[in-house]
């Protein structure tokens, strides 16, 4: 696993020990950012189920204002300590559950990465998404990644951009929707 492009290409990075965690492969990153393109350039950025950190320090090295990485499992935030560090490009950890970050923060964000575990019901991942809403500038792009077979997450106030298959991984792109 490997910082893709931008300031830091080629920085590689760790994954956290066991099998709690599962990373975006390099190929559906590469993807992502290849079809986010310079929309990411001076955003604010939240990465919930942050992991390794890998999507959210692809998105600092391709020029990112700022990310904000949520996550809870212990051995995953060893990692993603690691990595920013190694990276050296910044970014804030919060460790905490994610419904708990959504509730507490008022921050505002410009693009959000949602890579819950697969194990995550739809619902579960529709009510985070909902939760996520109020946290999204107008027009806010938000990225969804779940294993390829599974159903679209449908949210009031979201609109689908765009969906990309990866071998195992489904990607779904949606946009805030304005008033």
């Amino acid at each position: 696993m490997r910082v893709i492009a931008g300031i830091a290409k080629g920085r590689r990075l760790i994954g956290p020990e066991g099998s709690g965690t599962r990373p975006m492969t390099d190929r559906a990153r590469e993807a992502l950012f290849s079809s986010l393109g310079d929309t990411v350039v001076g955003t604010d950025v939240l990465d919930l189920y942050a992991g390794s950190g890998s999507i959210g320090l692809e998105a600092l090295s391709r020029g990112a204002a700022t990310v904000v990485f949520v996550e809870r499992d212990k051995a995953a935030l060893r990692a993603l300590r690691r990595n920013i560090e190694h990276v050296g490009l910044g970014g804030a950890v919060v460790a905490t559950d994610v419904e708990r970050y959504l509730h507490g923060s008022h921050a505002m964000v410009d693009l959000a990465f949602v890579d819950p575990p697969y194990a995550l019901s739809l619902p579960s991942v529709q009510s985070v998404l909902r939760k996520l809403i109020p946290r999204l500038n107008a027009g806010a792009g938000i990225v969804v990644h779940r294993r390829a077979g599974s159903e679209s997450p449908v949210v009031d106030g979201l609109e689908l951009a765009d969906r990309r298959r990866y071998g195992d991984t489904v990607l779904w792109r949606f946009r805030k929707e304005t008033a």
